[in-house]
């Protein structure tokens, strides 16, 4: 299930979304180029690592401010080419609506806000993990929360392979996201019997739960379900 282009059209050029999406891609690229020793070491560096960031409350790192910077660093580090294709398809649908309703700067803070309260979220559920959380899609569920709140009516048009063939089917906004969230609720759920938090996946499921959750908490304190920036209210 692939969903494309939604009906919604936008005012303003997405310039953070289109910048959000160019710098996770080339962020990749310079991934690429590592060996596996130099990626691990600049994982270990840059992603979110829940049980350092617990021993950094304690100070026992000895730089414990940049485990806090790494709640935005980590979401621009992606595992994999479907992990960061299938991050940037959503954020590519979805981000410029909520970059439309919130203007450039706002959409910028709900974002990197989103992601950094998903991975806080992803941390208290499972402080002493040694696993680097990584990716953009707790900012990005972030995004899909704001989405549902503000176009619930919104019709995603979804691409579902057939066999052989792929036909196209339009799916209500409300129904496409709140699917989406109750699978990673439910997930995350089963994660908490589980011997590791991450479920066997290696997929920071309460990262997407708490991107989800706080998308829409902060799109209304940030003036999402208002009028659009420079637009005369009626």
């Amino acid at each position: 299930m692939v969903p494309l282009r939604d009906d919604n059209p936008v005012s303003i050029t997405p310039v953070v979304t289109y910048g959000l999406i160019g710098l996770n891609i080339a962020v990749f690229v310079f991934q690429l180029g590592l060996s596996q020793s130099s990626l691990d070491s600049f994982f270990d560096r840059w992603a979110l690592v829940p049980a350092q960031l617990s021993e950094s409350f304690h100070g026992a790192l000895q730089a414990p401010a940049r485990e806090w910077i790494t709640l935005i660093s980590s979401q621009f580090l992606h595992g994999g080419f479907f992990h960061v294709g299938g991050n940037l398809l959503y954020l590519w649908v979805f981000g410029n609506n909520i970059e439309d309703q919130l203007g450039h700067v706002k959409f910028l803070i709900f974002y990197l806000g989103c992601g950094a309260l998903a991975d806080l979220t992803q941390w208290a559920f499972d402080p002493l993990s040694t696993v680097p959380t990584i990716g953009a899609s707790g900012a990005i569920a972030g995004v899909m929360g704001a989405y549902i709140l503000r176009f619930p009516r919104a019709h995603i048009v979804t691409l579902i392979p057939l066999i052989i063939f792929f036909t196209t089917v339009r799916i209500p906004a409300v129904f496409f996201l709140g699917f989406w969230f109750a699978q990673q609720a439910l997930f995350s759920l089963a994660s908490l019997s589980s011997e590791a938090n991450l479920g066997g996946s290696g997929v920071a499921y309460w990262a997407h739960s708490g991107g989800f959750i706080f998308g829409l908490i902060l799109g209304p304190l940030l003036g999402l379900m208002g009028s659009k920036p420079g637009s005369s209210r009626r």
